[in-house]
């Protein structure tokens, strides 16, 4: 939906290590930016998984923050084809967004289907 913009601009970004979040325009997208956080793979919870997604987390709202972002939305990270679990993935995104929610005025976390949406809500009820 960015249009061929973005495919562009992210050939020329290079490389970035799971944990942490590049930006690129948002080309076609009703938004100007987009920020690209690179997600842990799913190996068990044995492999620093947990503060890697965390750290996705909280790197992109440091970019939206140096940006000057007022707003931003996440998807649930990491838990389609990098197969981390739901509900864990839910509380670790949940809790790192209220520990580093400092400059922007709204956060969306995006629920794709009805138990996300569920943990999502029941989480930020706490």
């Amino acid at each position: 939906a960015a249009g061929p913009g973005l495919a562009t601009e992210c050939s020329g970004l290079g490389r970035c290590g799971t944990g942490d979040a590049v930006a690129t325009g948002g080309h076609d997208l009703p938004a100007r930016w987009v920020i690209h956080p690179v997600g842990p793979v799913w190996h068990g919870g044995g492999r620093g998984e947990a503060d890697a997604l965390a750290s996705c987390y909280r790197r992109s709202l440091e970019v939206a923050d140096a940006l000057g972002a007022r707003s931003i939305a996440f998807p649930a990270l990491s838990t389609g084809i990098f197969g981390y679990p739901a509900d864990e993935a839910a509380e670790i995104a949940v809790a790192t967004v209220r520990a580093h929610q400092d400059h922007l005025e709204e956060i969306l976390l995006v629920a794709f289907d009805e138990a996300t949406f569920d943990r999502y809500e029941a989480l930020l009820g706490r």
